[in-house]
Formats: C-alpha cells, structure tokens, sequence
C-alpha cells in the first residue's frame, strides 16, 4: 500500500491539473464610463432620499443588477481620470504609480504590472474600445497602447448628445440617429470577437467618454424627453436647485442613458452568440459628475462613489452589498477570475469572495472602509493652480479628509479678484481654465462663478470654492450628504484623532510620497507641471 501512495498522489495530482486545464475559464466584460458617478435607475432609493436616480431610465444596467450584485459602497482611489485608471489597472493606491498619479503629464511606468497585460499573457484574448488610459504618455499604455484598439467602425458614441443632435437636424428620426451611433459600438465589438481563437476567453473593456463633458445643451430634454422640472427636490442639497442647473443636468442624464444603450448593445451581441452566461460582467465609472460643486476631483462621495454591478457565472442574482469596495480592487478580482495570480506589489483585494457569496449586505467583515486621495488634476505650478494634496479615509460612519495644504485654492485659483474682471459665462461655459480649472466647464460652474459676492448665494460658492481647513470630519448618521464639518466640535475630538491616525498609518504602509520624507515630492518636477512649487513669486508653498 505504502508504494501505491506516491503512485495514486500522482494520479490525482495529474487529474485535478486535467481538470483545471479543461475548466472554460470566463469571458471579462468591463464597461467604464467616464465622470459617470453612481447614477442608474436600479440605485433609486438605496441612499432613502430623492435623487436622479429615480427619473433617469438604465433597463440595461438595471438588468444587469438584477441579475447579479449591485454594490452601495464603490469607490475610486482617486476622483480624476488618469489616476483613478492608473490604479485600477495596476490594482495599486495611485500614488504608487509614479507620474500615473497625475492627469496633466501623466507618464505610465512600463515596469508596472497591469492586469490586461497580465491576463493576456495567460491566453485572454484582450480589446479595447475607447478611453482606457488617458490623458498620459504613452495613450493607454497600461492595456498595450493601441495594438488592441478596436475603433475603425467609428467613435461617435463618444459625443453621442452632439453627433445624434447633428443628425436630427440633418432630417433623421432620434431613433434612427441613435441607430446609426450604436451600429458603430456593434461593429467594434463584432470585429473585436471575430479576431478571438475558437474558445479563446475574452477580456474587453468598453471605455466610452459620452458622459465628460461638453454635453451638448438641451439634448437632454430633446432627445431623451427629460423634463428638467422634473428633477425639482432631486439634486443634490449642496447643488442650487434652479432652473439652469436642473437643465445641465438633464444633459448628463441623456448622456447616461445613451451610455446605457451602448451596455445593452453588447449585453445583446454575447447573448446571440451564446457567450452571455460565461462572461463575468462588471460595470463602473471613474468618479462622480464633472463640472459641479463636490464631484469630479473631491473627496467627498459625490465626487468618489460610483456604480459598480457585476452578474455573471458564480454570482448569485439579486443581491445588494455593504462592502466598501475600491475600484483598485477590481484588477486583483479580473486576475483570479483568470486564473492568474495578483503581482505581490498590488495593494488592492479581490471581491470574488463578495461575488460568489449568497449573501447580501455586509459579506466580508474587514471591508468597512475605503482611503481615497488626489494629487494634481489640470492646474500645474507654471499656471498658478497648486495641486492640492489631500487625503480620505471614509467608513460606514464618518468621513475623514486630510488637506495637506489649506492655504491652496481646492478647485485651482479663482483668475479674477472681482466681478467685474471676472471671465464671461460663454467662457466659463467651454473654457475650463477660464477659473478654477479643476471644475470642468458647464452651464451650472458658469452660472455659479457669476454668483461671486452675491449674498443669497455664498454658501454654495464657498462650498464649491472656498479654501478648506486641515481637518474635515462628517458625521454621515446626521449628515450624509457632508455638508456640516464638526471637525472643531469638541464631541469629535476623539473619533477625529482615531480617523487621522488610522488614515496616516495606512498611507504610511502603502508607502505614500505625500506623508513620506517631507512630503514634497508630488510638490515638485515632474509632478507639479515644469518647476518646484513655490519658485515663482506670490505662489504659496
């Protein structure tokens, strides 16, 4: 019996390896919209007050969370484009990405692993069609540039509002036009699996930019049949609830549920061809609504909560978790679901113990918090926009953001000093360096900016703004849309001084450059545009 063992061990050592090579490993279908934020009709209600959510329209995303999971608490490690993508693809915090880190000169580090490469070096056919990794050098450098680019059918999703506008002008029916912009989204897909070997799995992201700004004005209401009044009581509190804003926004809502269509056209195509029940499909965005107080290059969770809905093989249908989930988190979770296994340098942490659970709300005890941050977006020292460095650590509770340099201006230098030097609402409408260049342009940043020094209108110009102190704490039980700080409230001294040493503590293990040394590196070249910080006269260091 003793020589039978090292004989039978063999056997079933050969035979459990037999069965992992013929397992079909899945198909990994990532759909990414830019400046997206957590907007979709399934998230009607989940936060237990009025928002968009209940009037915009997403039965193909809907769908997918139905039939899968749908987290509440996804969020980006960064609120910007470049470095939010960096992280995800790396599946690191994006201060560890080098110049990845940044959106203006942004350069991607070729000795950092990312998980596309990876998976396609283990035999996943990979593509991409649009944005993956940019603005940067070299353009999406981390999913292979563009050798896996799949585009020649066309790119008029990206500016869907605009280009379907054109068409109906030109005499086509809004359906039509939107017929025409989606056969292109078909086509790039269709040839995309046409190159793929016969039962090669696939990953392919799907990266469309129709939800950044511009939007073109009013195509929410004549294309889609968004009634702006009808988003009355539903924006956000910290947002004036007027007439121009409640219409830039149903500019966005258009954008969001043409974004939808385009996910139901592929959801379409893997079901004709079979493949819908073995591809694991996830669907997120990179952070919250440019253009606007609080979202897109802030900290707080209107700018980094996002939508994230999985369904696919192993994951149990109609669940909705707690988890806090970080989008760096997905890269480790793409590559196990490959069979590959993470890079030791990754900080973030499979979910597809989330994925494959049965469970709804809290699954995984130690996912209660997430730690976001941003460094430089556009401002640069030579323009005098300082970045403005902070830090996050948000759990179930609290929200605790670190300002490492509250003498800067959070959302880049005002340009003007008084009304009437200031930049006019065309400019302030297209140009997003016209003012406070981290806000992107629009309708509601013109509109606010011409509020300046007007009374009635103050706490929202200042909430937009306005320098912020070191230290900002949220008590998210009373306050969860953050916009009380009790930071200085004697009865959050302690909880305060907990977040902040907990915070300082893991930005100092993931050896963040911010609290390393002096903390002056992303201060200075390369990372703050062509010079130090501080080297001109009149900037603040």
């Amino acid at each position: 019996m003793k020589k039978l063992l090292p004989a039978l061990c063999a056997f079933l050592a050969f035979f459990g390896s037999a069965i992992a090579a013929d397992t079909k490993r899945p198909n990994i279908l990532f759909c990414f919209a830019d400046d997206w934020g957590r907007y979709a009709g399934v998230y009607a209600g989940i936060d237990g007050r009025p928002t968009l959510n209940d009037v915009i329209k997403t039965p193909n995303i809907d769908r997918i969370a139905h039939q899968g999971v749908l987290f509440k608490n996804a969020f980006v490690t960064a609120p910007s484009c470049t470095p939010c993508r960096s992280s995800l693809l790396s599946g690191q915090y994006f201060f560890r990405t080098g110049r990845g880190a940044i959106l203006n000169g942004a350069v991607w580090d070729s000795t950092i692993p990312s998980y596309p490469l990876m998976l396609h070096a283990a035999g996943y056919h990979i593509g991409k069609s649009y944005k993956v990794w940019s603005p940067g050098t070299p353009a999406d450098a981390p999913y292979g540039g563009q050798k896996y680019a799949y585009e020649k059918s066309g790119r008029d999703f990206n500016r869907f509002g605009s280009n379907a506008t054109k068409l109906v002008k030109e005499g086509m029916t809004f359906e039509a036009a939107k017929a025409k912009i989606l056969a292109q989204v078909r086509g790039n897909f269709d040839t995309f699996l046409a190159d793929r070997k016969p039962d090669q799995p696939f990953c392919f992201w799907f990266g469309p930019t129709l939800t950044h700004r511009r939007y073109e004005k009013g195509s929410g209401k004549a294309l889609w049949g968004i009634e702006p009044d009808s988003l009355k009581g539903k924006l956000p509190k910290f947002h004036p609830d007027v007439d121009e804003i409640r219409a830039d926004y149903t500019d966005y809502m258009g954008e969001i549920q043409a974004w939808d269509a385009g996910v139901g056209v592929l959801l379409k195509k893997l079901e004709d061809i079979g493949e819908l029940e073995n591809t694991v499909v996830v669907i997120a965005g990179d952070h919250g609504m440019p253009g606007v107080p609080g979202g897109k290059c802030n900290l707080y969770d209107f700018g980094t909560g996002v939508a994230l809905i999985a369904r696919g093989p192993g994951i149990k249908a109609g669940r909705i978790v707690d988890d806090f989930v970080n989008l760096m988190d997905l890269c480790p979770t793409f590559l196990e679901i490959g069979g590959v296994k993470p890079n030791e340098s990754m900080t973030g942490r499979s979910i597809v113990d989330v994925l494959h659970s049965e469970k709804s709300g809290l699954v995984n005890s130690d996912r209660t918090w997430v730690v976001t941050g941003r460094e430089r977006h556009v401002g640069a020292a030579r323009e005098g926009n300082l970045p403005y460095p902070h830090r996050a650590i948000r759990t179930q509770d609290f929200l605790y953001i670190r300002n490492f340099a509250p003498e800067r201006w959070p959302m880049g230098s005002p340009k003007f000093m008084s009304k009437a030097d200031m930049p006019s609402l065309k400019s302030l409408e297209e140009d997003t360096y016209a003012a406070f260049a981290d806000m992107d342009a629009s309708p509601t940043k013109a509109w606010l900016v011409s509020k300046f020094g007007e009374v009635e209108w103050k706490w929202y110009y200042d909430y937009a703004f306005a320098k912020r102190p070191a230290d900002e704490l949220y008590d998210l039980r009373t306050d969860p849309e953050q916009t009380k700080n009790v930071a200085g409230e004697t009865a959050y001294e302690e909880i305060k001084k907990e977040l902040s040493a907990r915070l300082h503590k893991i930005l100092t293990e993931a050896k963040d450059p911010r609290v390393l040394g002096d903390g002056s590196t992303f201060d200075k070249t390369p990372y703050a545009g062509n010079e130090p910080v501080g080297t001109k006269k009149g900037m603040n260091n």
